[in-house]
């Protein structure tokens, strides 16, 4: 996040107000903290391949690990510059501030960096931008194309998200001006990806199978906790590392980050229990991930209690959205992506705006809060609009769904001939040979 969004927080004699000098303890916690923020995306990857059927593993667990890969790239590019260049009317960077990393060096930046070097910002930025494309793909898996997710993806990152992180983090952004509030990523990561997963699903529509009572069941438990571990370790590296020092700021919303967290997963289990059913583990998981979200905006700017409340009643609400999805819609999002981080971030932007101690509503003053209401529709209409068009411009020029036989055979066979389980020879030889008669053959799966 930019300084501007945290400087209110900090001390006057904190290091942050006495920019142009390094300071070891910040270089160190945000070297930390990076590393933390990047091992979020292999923990999506288990918690995502964890909960779609074993044919689909591999590919599951490839879309976001790829992530870490071409978007390194495009933020190298451009895609940093886009972001945190210098500001067009406080829409956009100009591409050629920091393309290719051109005058970013190992020196303080008076705005965006004042105690680190420029470059660990850009490190730490550039791991928000790797995972936000990484969490819509829970929203169309299964039947992905593989060339059109990676073209999907680099249009998001520099279309959507780019834009959206301006807008948010740098000084002169419209909402950062405006005085919006997004501690670590709520508005720019979690919405945006729960807005454009929203679409994805629509654009793509339902699984082949959707609705057969035995085709969607979870394979592999184990791997949704694993996820959910290294998520929840990562993420406070996602939050604190957002203070931007080893400061006060980063202590206050590490301690948020695991309350809003823990009571999200405790409320998620009493959902279970209440509507007649066992505690479960993907319970749990599915419910300090959403805790992790809701807190995300809201992290620096809340006390204790507060992010206590804030888990709980996103966890109430992202609950009974996925039982609403499932029962009354046919609307396919593989992995819930919308209900959970789409819901959360938005819980999380609201209820910064009712308790953020620097204006919120229940401080007495409605300016921050109407700016978040008007910020909050302004991002939901160009994420959703914005991802639509990608979508369908993706589908045009390479495809975005895979033929139904292949979808049918597994992603992990059709989109990468590879597999995580015993596959008929005869079948596949003939799968390669006729791909369009496939279909009739998949029983011969083991």
């Amino acid at each position: 996040m930019a300084l501007g969004a945290v400087a209110a927080f900090m001390p006057a004699n904190h290091p942050a107000a006495a920019p142009g000098t390094i300071n070891g303890a910040d270089v160190a916690w945000m070297l930390t903290a990076t590393a933390f923020v990047l091992i979020m995306t292999p923990g999506l990857s288990f918690f995502y391949g964890g909960m779609v059927r074993p044919k689909n593993v591999i590919s599951t667990m490839l879309q976001s690990f790829v992530a870490m890969g071409v978007i390194t790239l495009v933020f190298y590019f451009v895609g940093f510059s886009l972001a945190y260049g210098d500001s067009w009317h406080g829409l956009i960077g100009n591409p050629f501030t920091f393309a290719m990393l051109r005058n970013v060096g190992t020196a303080t930046h008076p705005l965006l960096s004042p105690t680190i070097p420029l470059i660990l910002y850009f490190a730490f930025q550039l791991k928000f931008a790797i995972i936000t494309p990484a969490l819509i793909t829970g929203s169309f898996a299964e039947r992905v194309r593989f060339k059109g997710y990676l073209a999907f993806m680099v249009l998001f990152c520099l279309f959507i998200y780019c834009p959206l992180a301006h807008w948010t983090w740098h000084p002169e952004g419209f909402l950062h001006k405006w005085g919006v509030l997004d501690f670590a990523g709520g508005t720019v990561v979690h919405i945006s990806a729960g807005i454009a997963a929203l679409a994805g699903a629509m654009v793509l529509g339902p699984r082949v199978a959707q609705g057969r009572s035995t085709s969607f069941s979870t394979p592999n438990v184990p791997y949704v906790l694993l996820g959910t571990g290294l998520l929840w370790m990562g993420w406070f590296g996602f939050n604190s590392g957002s203070a931007l020092g080893a400061n006060e700021l980063a202590a206050l919303s590490f301690a948020n980050t695991n309350l809003a967290s823990a009571a999200a997963l405790v409320m998620w289990l009493l959902i279970e229990v209440a509507r007649g059913g066992k505690p479960t583990a993907m319970g749990a998981c599915i419910g300090a991930v959403v805790g992790l979200v809701a807190i995300t905006p809201a992290a620096g700017y809340v006390d204790y209690g507060q992010s206590v409340l804030i888990g709980m009643v996103a966890s109430l609400i992202s609950a009974a959205a996925v039982h609403w999805k499932n029962s009354r819609t046919n609307i396919d999002d593989t992995l819930d992506v919308f209900p959970c981080h789409g819901l959360g971030g938005i819980v999380g932007m609201i209820l910064t705006g009712v308790f953020a101690s620097n204006g919120g509503l229940v401080h007495g003053t409605t300016t921050l809060f109407g700016y978040h209401m008007l910020g909050l529709v302004i991002v939901i209409a160009y994420c959703f609009v914005g991802s639509w068009i990608l979508l369908k411009v993706t589908d045009k020029l390479f495809g975005l769904r895979v033929k139904q036989s292949d979808e049918e055979l597994g992603l992990d066979l059709s989109q990468h001939e590879e597999s995580t389980y015993h596959v008929d020879e005869e079948f596949e030889k003939t799968y390669r040979k006729e791909k369009d008669s496939v279909a009739e053959r998949i029983e011969q799966i083991a």
